[in-house]
């Protein structure tokens, strides 16, 4: 066999080994699909095996997840960080090589992917990113960022409702850098795709603004090679190149069928597929000298690449200092000193302010000082105030430049404000995608009812522990008549829920600034801010002289802190405002009282244990959390909920309609039903 062939065969048959040492995986996609694998990465990726984090290098994403065998083979033919021994070890406790790839950008991994549509959407949102970047940083004689973000997808991929957002969106966008080859093998987990899936998938992306090639017999490399050539030179559109295979190809008895989509071939199969394909038997994990000199090649020209292209950042700080100083700060994540002293710092004396309202007018003090901040909304900016005034609309160039109702500006590739649509899902892994690019800190805004739209593009970013930001509004039953499809419950606890999520309910508009600092400081992970559509006053913390703690998450707002309370109030968000009334009355009545604002339990749990015994005191177990959500979150601060040693005033039932102090009202979160609960738990510790 010729050496691309040989090549081809080695990405086959190391995935094959792969799940067959396993005994766990899906051989079929990895089988079917390595021949366009072979073509993108040796005739047309930019990327340097030596060093996966250089900022210009060509992005690929595998949707397809389950085929990770696949991307683990390309890796380790390539010269990246992924030696043997991980190739052995696929699938088994501490190795590199999981059952669906993970987000590992030491070894080439450039994002989570696995559950299906999700790459499709992070991919996207990688190429919104060198979008950006590329508006903002190139200048004549000086191209800085110029790099494509491909992907493999299936037809799962497809399939999945993620797909129909993204690609619109993508379209919209015209992303001309972005090119998908779709692995149409006609063949899903549980049988050919005739069952399920029967439309016509061209027409499909030609309307959402796609350019869609296609390519007939998968093996064919030269056709392959001249649809990728193609895509690239189409820079007006977003490319989905289809290209016909043969799921496990080679294997005797499991080509074109569904047994080869999610489990090993099994040992005769594996023997026969090998003999089939003019392959040694044994011994497994066969690399061929030859076809390694090819792979391997990758190094040299990644490093020549990268060479060249640190070439041109040396004339480009030459010739532009200051954008170049600009680009060094955005990539180390770094923002202009002086940053935290302009958010904004509220009186007493002013208005109430909604805390949406606050965030806004927090986002956009910072920007001059954070200029890696971009994103947007799910069509709702003017009701979570997240539009960064006065910037402009990322958006296509032909847009023209007139204002439209709700418009921030110029349409602008240079423009930090994303439009995103009635697109929730879309949106955030968008915005995952332009975390995992680089360079940018991404925001993402929508009512918090709505994170049920986002949950598994924000389930993937945590797992990824992207520094990315969601700011949801409307948090609560006080948003109103507009009833409990728009009022969350357990959507607060669903998020708290998530490993490596923060969420931050802040209680009044500098609890709110406070907020956005933590945010900005706080890189491990993602971060929930979550805002009120009422207004609330403003707290006057001189006159229970305890300055705000919300970097530790919870903290003494009201009561003496020298002395051990009979009682603690805990709450959050907007329910601080009439437990701090109903600490004012215990303590005129001579109760010993304390008020704990808790914004954010994440922080509160990383203190140590002497603060966290200092703001809540374990010998003091009458205790009462309020919070206008589900209450499950809570007893671990007031005791277990059989024993009675406290309780939670929340919400474990929908909402209503009606006006929002009225639903506060009827729901308990009053100061009178406070001091109630309050009353009946002294006076039973009175009694005892």
């Amino acid at each position: 066999m010729n050496t691309d062939e040989l090549c081809i065969n080695t990405i086959r048959m190391l995935s094959v080994d792969m799940v067959q040492k396993a005994n766990s995986g899906h051989p079929g996609m990895p089988m079917g699909a390595a021949p366009m694998a072979y073509v993108l990465w040796t005739r047309f990726m930019r990327s340097n095996p030596e060093n996966p984090f250089w900022p210009d290098r060509d992005r690929f994403v595998l949707s397809a997840g389950h085929g990770s065998a696949l991307l683990y083979a390309m890796l380790h033919l390539s010269g990246y960080d992924m030696p043997m021994d991980e190739i052995k070890n696929f699938r088994q406790w501490g190795s590199h090589t999981p059952g669906h790839p993970e987000y590992d950008p030491k070894r080439g991994i450039e994002c989570t992917t696995g559950p299906l549509g999700q790459g499709f959407g992070d991919g996207i949102g990688m190429a919104m990113a060198e979008r950006f970047l590329s508006a903002n940083f190139n200048r004549p004689g000086h191209e800085v960022v110029n790099h494509y973000t491909y992907a493999i997808c299936s037809d799962g991929d497809l399939m999945e409702g993620i797909s129909n957002e993204a690609g619109s969106l993508a379209g919209h966008f015209k992303l001309g850098k972005l090119i998908y080859l779709y692995d149409n093998n006609h063949i899903s987990l549980a049988g050919a795709i005739q069952l399920t899936f029967t439309e016509d998938a061209a027409k499909r992306f030609d309307a959402y603004g796609w350019h869609v090639l296609k390519v007939e017999d998968g093996n064919d490399l030269e056709a392959i090679s001249g649809a990728i050539q193609a895509a690239r030179e189409e820079l007006e559109r977003p490319s989905l190149i289809i290209v016909t295979t043969h799921i496990a190809y080679g294997s005797p008895h499991k080509q074109d069928t569904f047994q080869a989509h999610g489990s090993p071939l099994g040992e005769e199969e594996v023997r026969l597929t090998k003999q089939n394909l003019g392959w040694p038997v044994e011994p497994a994990f066969h690399v061929p000298e030859e076809a390694l000199k090819r792979f391997r090649e990758a190094v040299p020209k990644g490093r020549k690449l990268e060479d060249e292209w640190n070439r041109k950042m040396e004339a480009y700080k030459s010739e532009h200092p200051d954008l170049s100083a600009k680009w060094d700060q955005m990539w180390a994540g770094k923002y202009t000193p002086g940053w935290k002293e302009k958010l904004p710092v509220f009186s007493p004396s002013d208005k109430p302010v909604a805390t949406r309202t606050a965030g806004g007018m927090a986002m956009n003090a910072i920007y001059e000082h954070v200029p890696q901040l971009i994103g947007g909304s799910a069509d709702l900016n003017p009701s979570t105030d997240t539009a960064l005034q006065k910037r402009g609309t990322f958006e296509s160039p032909d847009m023209g430049s007139e204002e439209i109702q709700g418009s921030v500006g110029k349409w602008d590739f240079k423009a930090p404000n994303i439009a995103y649509g009635v697109r929730e899902h879309a949106m955030t892994a968008a915005t995952s995608g332009l975390a995992l690019h680089g360079g940018l800190l991404p925001f993402a805004s929508t009512f918090l009812i709505f994170s049920d739209y986002m949950r598994p593009s924000i389930r993937l970013a945590c797992l990824m522990k992207l520094h990315v930001i969601y700011v949801f509004t409307h948090d609560s039953v006080a948003l109103g008549e507009d009833g409990p499809t728009h009022q969350p419950v357990e959507h607060l606890q669903s998020l708290r829920a998530m490993p490596n999520m923060t969420v931050i309910r802040p209680a009044d508009a500098n609890e709110t600034s406070e907020a956005w600092s933590a945010t900005l400081e706080h890189k491990n992970g993602p971060v929930s801010i979550i805002l009120t559509r009422q207004k609330l006053p403003i707290i006057d913390r001189r006159k229970y002289a305890h300055a705000s703690g919300l970097h530790k998450g919870g903290y003494i707002l009201a009561g003496p802190a020298s002395e051990k309370p009979e009682i603690i109030l805990i709450a959050t968000g907007s329910e601080v405002h009439p437990a701090l009334k109903a600490y004012e009355t215990l303590a005129a009545e001579g109760v010993k009282a304390r008020l704990v604002s808790m914004p954010c339990q994440e922080f509160f749990d990383r203190q140590p244990e002497s603060y966290r015994n200092e703001v809540l005191p374990p010998d003091v177990t009458e205790r009462i959390a309020i919070e206008a959500a589900a209450t499950s979150g809570w007893y671990k601060y007031v005791g277990a909920k059989d024993y009675g040693q406290g309780l939670v005033i929340g919400i474990d039932r929908f909402g209503a309609s009606a006006p929002g102090e009225i639903n506060m009202k009827e729901f308990g979160f009053t100061t009178e039903n406070i001091l109630e609960k309050a009353r009946s738990l002294l006076g039973r510790k009175v009694k005892a």
